[in-house]
């Protein structure tokens, strides 16, 4: 169900230690460059560059195919944030191949999975020794939603992995499956501490079939044209702002390299004025915008003849090193990357004759969860794991999410076997401690249940609304009005749904629950821009915040994208916790933790692995 399975980008990069050539890197070099990224722990950036050769191998030893020259030396590019070439890929699908073979390997390995079951509350011990502690999860089963004797399932558990991956079903205009939406807000009401949640990534997309359009996408070059809402009125939109054509071509093959909105872009011909102008003939024109791979921008032509002359700097040079001058973008586009092109033939889309609808869309929550050099959370025994911890900052390298799943996971498996070894308390136990919970939970849910078919909650009309509201005011272009706007509507919309006088039928209970999930998921994410609006004011990342104070990228740009660049607190870490009590957020700052320092003299640190792990 999740983004790791169901989609991926032009060509899907793992980052990683590189692992070729002669350009020297060093776990704390790569370190270096993932704590530079803004809001980064140090002890965590240290812990990802450190385990990153041993969960890539781990991957490269189940069979994914990461390619590998002569010499066995498995080579790399430069991807986003990336000052070296730590990239790789095995295409398009890398995270799919990664997801069908870890799988594959818990199968052959015994491991009991359980299908078809949906968490609707993390079950705590408020009283644990060392603070509030997980114990387990009442789940609803699917298959039986309308059985009230069997449709919840009480999972007790001493550890509890949480890899929900981020919040998707907030938005509006996403490149998320459709199938994920994620789980955060389960752990939210709970109290898990979260952190950077005003850090997230937006770019262009295609919307037809959800895919992000990086690499090789915009590096062929592809026309971006716009329509009336009929498909009417063409026009090379682009053409209207950049006054040379070869500032044109190179902020569209940057779009490659670059492909998060980056408020840092958006000055001199900047890549990412590409994502404003698409925002704005899409947002506040009203049009539609495509990406046409048929023919050449009018940028490229002389004449109406190609005229690759026009290009300069890096474009020219990538292109004449892929071979790729070839007369129109999808012939280029099949010279660099095929693959990238069957991806959407697979979905009946064909790039040859068709022009691809797109929109700028949420790709990525860069904040989530907070937690330590372990993964566990503010919780203890809950651990947060991929996309949905919060580890990644304001900016991280393109492909550093599938490496920080694939640590994060070795990592809180290898504390778990330290430390966290003991059984559950057998059924009696648990459900005398900690059955009041349960029953609580049902009480609330079960007074709003119906059986017939009178008019009840729309549930799917609540989601559109709720995902409508997190685009329009939480998106790439933010303002403090806008954000309490939100925040308003949110608690109005929180109060209809939780009113017993609505009534829900048991099929639409697995909806109910992701939507007062997600309410609560986006309560807290648009409680903490805000906070960071009112306190900090200026843009960074991939989202412009709007300061009437700051200045305009260009005069020919709107007033909505008058912002600031000025003290942009990067060496802060903004954490926020939901009061489910009072239903406020306390909102805190605190200084990153620094890259560590550790221990490298051999017979120290051998003396302390064997003492850790009782050799």
């Amino acid at each position: 169900m999740g983004t790791s399975r169901n989609t991926g980008s032009d060509k899907q990069t793992y980052y990683k230690l590189t692992t070729c050539g002669e350009v020297p890197d060093s776990v704390y070099k790569m370190a270096q460059t993932l704590f530079e990224g803004g809001a980064v722990d140090g002890d965590i950036a240290l812990a990802e560059a450190a385990g990153s050769l041993r969960s890539f191998y781990q991957l490269v030893d189940l069979g994914i195919p990461f390619p590998y020259n002569s010499s066995g030396e498995f080579v790399g590019y430069k991807t986003d944030h990336d000052p070296l070439q730590r990239g790789t890929s095995a295409g398009p699908l890398t995270s799919k191949y990664m997801t069908d073979l870890l799988e594959e390997a818990v199968i052959r390995r015994e491991i009991p999975q359980f299908s078809g079951f949906q968490a609707v509350k993390l079950l705590v011990d408020d009283d644990a020794p060392l603070g509030k502690q997980a114990v387990g999860i009442l789940a609803l089963d699917k298959r039986k939603c309308s059985d009230s004797r069997e449709r919840y399932v009480i999972f007790a558990a001493t550890n509890i992995v949480w890899a929900t991956g981020g919040d998707a079903g907030m938005y509006e205009s996403s490149v998320y499956p459709t199938s994920q939406t994620g789980g955060m807000g389960v752990v939210l009401e709970e109290g898990a501490k979260a952190k950077n949640l005003t850090e997230s990534q937006f770019g262009i997309a295609s919307i037809k079939f959800r895919w992000n359009l990086s690499g090789t996408f915009q590096q062929c070059l592809p026309r971006y044209v716009s329509t009336d809402q009929e498909g009417n009125d063409e026009r090379e939109f682009l053409e209207d702002f950049f006054v040379h054509p070869s500032d044109l071509l190179s902020a569209t093959f940057l779009k490659g390299y670059q492909w998060p909105f980056d408020s840092g872009k958006v000055v001199e011909n900047g890549s990412s004025i590409v994502d404003l102008l698409v925002y704005k003939e899409s947002v506040l024109n009203k049009r539609r915008v495509f990406l046409d791979f048929t023919r050449n921008p009018a940028a490229l032509l002389q004449d109406g003849v190609v005229d690759f002359t026009r290009l300069n700097g890096e474009a020219k040079e990538y292109l004449e090193n892929s071979e790729a001058l070839l007369e129109t973008p999808y012939e280029r586009l099949q010279h660099m990357n095929p693959k990238a092109i069957k991806v959407y033939s697979d979905h009946n889309i064909d790039l040859s004759t068709e022009y691809l609808e797109v929109a700028v869309c949420v790709q990525h929550g860069n904040g989530g969860i907070a937690c330590d050099d372990n993964w566990e959370s503010s919780i203890s025994h809950l651990f947060a794991i991929g996309e949905v911890s919060g580890t990644h900052g304001v900016y991280r390298p393109g492909g550093s999410a599938l490496n920080s799943g694939q640590v994060g996971g070795m990592r809180a498996a290898q504390f778990i076997t330290r430390k966290y070894k003991e059984f559950p308390d057998p059924k009696v136990d648990f459900l005398q401690k900690y059955g009041h919970q349960v029953k609580r939970t049902l009480q609330e849910t079960e007074v709003i249940l119906t059986e017939d078919d009178q008019e009840g909650l729309d549930v799917s009309q609540e989601l559109a609304k709720m995902q409508k509201r997190m685009t329009t005011y939480a998106s790439l272009i933010r303002s403090r009005e806008g954000v309490e706007q939100a925040i308003k509507e949110n608690r109005e919309q929180w109060n209809s749904v939780i009113n017993v006088q609505h009534a829900v039928h048991p099929l639409q209970l697995k909806n109910y629950f992701k939507l007062r999930h997600l309410l609560i998921s986006q309560y807290v994410h648009l409680c903490a821009i805000l906070d960071y609006v009112k306190t900090v004011k200026s843009s960074r990342g991939s989202a412009l915040i709007y300061n009437p104070d700051g200045l305009l990228p260009d005069d020919r740009l709107d007033e909505l994208f008058r912002h600031s660049k000025d003290c942009a607190s990067f060496d802060k870490v903004q954490e926020v916790m939901y009061e489910k009590s009072s239903l406020e957020c306390d909102i805190t700052w605190r200084a990153v933790r620094p890259l560590p320092d550790p221990d490298h003299w051999f017979e120290s640190v051998w003396k302390n692995y064997r003492e850790r792990e009782g050799l």
